[in-house]
């Protein structure tokens, strides 16, 4: 008896440790933070860039792979709204861009502004606050839920700091420097980041806007979004000098590989600290790729090749990269990844279904809240003889809220 008890005691402990071996396995094989090495910058008269090196938390990783993968299917909806008429006019996508967006959203702090071009729909994702998804779709179709409560479409919508969502090329620029402006005027701790694309760089505005946020020394982040293309031309093709992070001449700039999310985060968080020190103004060009034409309405093979736009898609996607990033680090699950997509496209096919089915505002309320305070009772229609109603109601514009 004695000797089978000894026997007994020795199979469990066997068991106890293979099962401490294989705890240990795991904990080993997946952890809850890695280091990853940032893509090389270029810097323009910055005697010291970003880090090389940054440490990314488990929780940060599936976050941020949750909204690029939101963005992407996001377009991917609206792309076939858009197909089936649903929505009408301009409409430009962000797809192959994600990580620009999602990787500077990542840095900045609730303080932060931003305002960029018409390719705004990301933007607007992460800005919103309440049912963010409906808050685009809806805009977008026309419908009251949107963002701009269906009357700005897809170049004019806004969000708490953000500011638009602009339909002029360029334009959205100036405004920027106004906004940083704003914050050093009012001893505000923000930054204001200005994008523009790379067709927008040749823009006189944008020359004049650099000028005087570097000789106010304003707390301004201008990103030059290079996606290659200004419309259907290419950047070698529409710009002397390509580097468009040098443009700002005495303004410092850095070139980023906008394909790189922890890459575009890490350059954000250097720029902010940069800004907020009282250094002024910095440039950044963010080295990026959209798979669609420069709007639905251009095929976007007339000035490039499907198969260059294939490879892209295959070898430098954004969101690849980073799935790839993360497993190679046994910092997630290909589970983990799985069950992010399935509930990404349920909440995106959810929402695209509520937005389509939302009523129009009423033919009165075209008129309202156009000016912040109630100056005009009457708002002129398309002829001096026909007028709207003028009222500043609970939907005025987001920033004076």
């Amino acid at each position: 008896m004695l000797r089978l008890y000894f026997l007994i005691n020795a199979q469990k402990i066997l068991q106890i440790k293979k099962c401490l071996k294989s705890f240990n396995h795991a904990k080993t094989r997946y952890t809850t933070e890695a280091k990853f090495q940032t893509k090389p910058y270029r810097l323009h008269r910055l005697d010291k860039g970003p880090e090389p090196e940054t440490t990314l938390t488990k929780s940060d990783a599936l976050k941020y792979f949750e909204l690029m993968s939101t963005v992407r299917k996001l377009e991917a909806n609206i792309n076939i709204l858009y197909k089936a008429k649903i929505i009408r006019g301009f409409c430009h996508l962000y797809s192959g861009q994600e990580a620009v967006a999602v990787g500077m959203y990542a840095a900045l702090r609730p303080s932060d502004a931003a305002i960029t071009s018409y390719r705004c729909h990301a933007w607007i994702y992460l800005y919103s606050k309440e049912d963010p998804l409906v808050a685009v779709i809806a805009e977008l179709v026309g419908t009251r839920a949107g963002c701009s409560r269906g009357k700005g479409g897809s170049m004019h919508m806004y969000a708490p700091n953000f500011y638009g969502g602009n339909g002029i090329v360029g334009a959205q620029v100036p405004l920027g420097v106004g906004v940083a402006l704003a914050f050093k005027y009012t001893q505000k701790d923000a930054v204001s980041v200005v994008l523009y694309g790379d067709g927008a760089a040749n823009n006189g505005q944008v020359f004049e806007a650099f000028n005087i946020a570097k000789l106010w020394n304003l707390p301004c982040i201008f990103v030059c979004e290079n996606n290659q293309y200004g419309m259907g031309t290419s950047t070698a093709r529409h710009s002397a000098n390509t580097e468009f992070y040098t443009r700002g001449d005495v303004i410092p700039g850095i070139w980023i590989d906008g394909m790189d999310i922890l890459s575009v985060r890490e350059a954000t968080r250097f720029s902010i600290n940069h800004c907020v020190s009282g250094k002024g103004p910095i440039l950044l060009e963010v080295y990026t790729y959209r798979y669609f034409g420069h709007s639905l309405s251009d095929p976007g093979t007339s000035y490039r090749t499907h198969d260059e736009i294939q490879k892209m898609r295959h070898t430098n996607d954004p969101i690849k990269n980073f799935s790839n990033q993360l497993l190679t680090a046994n910092l997630v699950t290909q589970d983990e990844l799985h069950q992010i997509e399935a509930k990404v496209k349920k909440e995106v096919d959810d929402a695209t279904e509520r937005a389509k089915i939302g009523k129009e505002i009423e033919m009165e309320e075209l008129t309202y809240d156009i000016y912040a305070n109630d100056v005009m009772k009457e708002i002129r229609l398309t002829t001096p003889f026909r007028t709207g109603p003028h009222k500043v109601t609970v939907n005025r514009s987001q920033n004076l809220k």
